[in-house]
């Protein structure tokens, strides 16, 4: 049961100091709030750094040693490369050679064919371009490749060129396209028939025995370009002497081989070891700091929790013991203040004829 007051003003005044340390215990509050906030963000700032270090350092470590092994490799795949374009090249040149042994005797077959063939024509006086693939083509054609060459020829001869000049005429009509084929016809036709007249009708024991000997030449040149075929698709190189080549390729291979397989041991030591070693030696130069900083971050805590149940207690206290009699309104030290006045100077016997005197009207 709330007990009579007695001493009025004292009440005021013992209401007054109460707030007042509510007050200092809220700045107080206050003040350990933000020291706690502060060091709490310069801890986090600390430990970031150190994170950051650790993370920054490793990852330098390991660039370091990939670049240091990786410098390695691409020297030994260099000379790699280059055995094997050594290796290539003398493959292909004893290819070549092997060609050129194996079908040495076609080719000087093929020689002698020629100087055969320009014989016969010297002595019979055929003309130079009797000799030509075109003539025989023309004139005494033999397998597929010279029937297709007379029927380019007559396409090109009497229907190319003859529709072709028919288009170039600025007015085309069907009488001149008649008279250009006439006169193709007369003039192509002609041509052949007078060639054939002045070489195969003149010559033509010669000509037959050029068509024999240009067969004879065409069936060693299939023999070569078979020879040929079979040399390059034959998969034993051991005729070429490539096993320097060979060794040197497979010494290197296992050079690379060793490397990487080092790398890999180097890498798996640094994540399992040094990475540890790194991390602990960066965090013992900041442990010392760090430690400062937790210790200070707990206490700012401690004294935020201490000066929270102050506050709570002050102003329960308060509400239970003033704030019920006086009214939350004038829970001000300067109301306060004014309140005791009034009563002290006999303007007021109450706290409560005090409050209703500061709430009159002033005049």
């Amino acid at each position: 049961m709330a007990q009579p007051i007695t001493d009025q003003v004292g009440f005021l005044g013992e209401a007054c100091r109460a707030v007042q340390e509510l007050s200092a215990s809220k700045r107080l509050l206050e003040e350990c709030s933000l020291e706690e906030k502060r060091l709490g963000k310069e801890l986090d700032s600390e430990r970031k750094a150190v994170t950051d270090a650790i993370s920054l350092t490793v990852k330098k470590r390991i660039e370091e040693i990939n670049s240091t092994y990786d410098s390695e490799i691409a020297r030994e795949q260099d000379r790699l490369k280059k055995v094997r374009s050594k290796r290539e090249k003398a493959k292909n040149q004893g290819v070549k050679e092997r060609i050129e042994e194996e079908t040495t005797e076609l080719n000087n077959s093929i020689r002698e064919l020629k100087l055969e063939m320009k014989e016969v024509f010297r002595q019979d006086k055929v003309p130079g371009f009797c000799k030509s693939s075109l003539y025989f083509a023309l004139y005494l054609p033999r397998g597929l490749g010279e029937f297709f060459l007379l029927l380019l020829t007559i396409f090109i001869c009497f229907l190319a060129i003859p529709y072709g000049a028919y288009l170039l005429i600025p007015k085309q009509l069907p009488l001149y396209l008649v008279v250009i084929y006439f006169v193709t016809i007369l003039f192509f036709g002609g041509l052949y028939i007078l060639v054939n007249n002045r070489t195969k009708v003149r010559h033509q024991a010669a000509l037959k025995k050029g068509r024999s000997l240009r067969d004879h030449m065409k069936s060693n040149k299939k023999r070569i370009r078979s020879i040929t075929r079979s040399i390059k698709k034959d998969r034993d190189e051991a005729v070429y002497n490539l096993e320097k080549y060979d060794d040197e390729i497979a010494r290197i291979e296992q050079d690379l081989a060793d490397i990487a397989e080092k790398k890999k041991e180097s890498l798996n030591t640094f994540d399992k070891v040094t990475r540890t070693i790194i991390s602990d030696e960066i965090a013992g130069n900041s442990r010392e700091r760090l430690e400062g900083l937790e210790a200070a971050y707990e206490k700012a805590g401690t004294d935020v929790k201490e000066a929270e149940i102050r506050v709570k207690e002050q102003t329960l206290f308060i509400h239970d013991n003033y704030t019920s009699y006086i009214g939350k309104e004038f829970m001000v030290p300067e109301k306060l203040d004014e309140l005791a006045d009034m009563i002290r100077l006999g303007k007021a016997s109450t706290i409560s004829e005090a409050e209703l005197l500061y709430n009159s009207p002033k005049e």
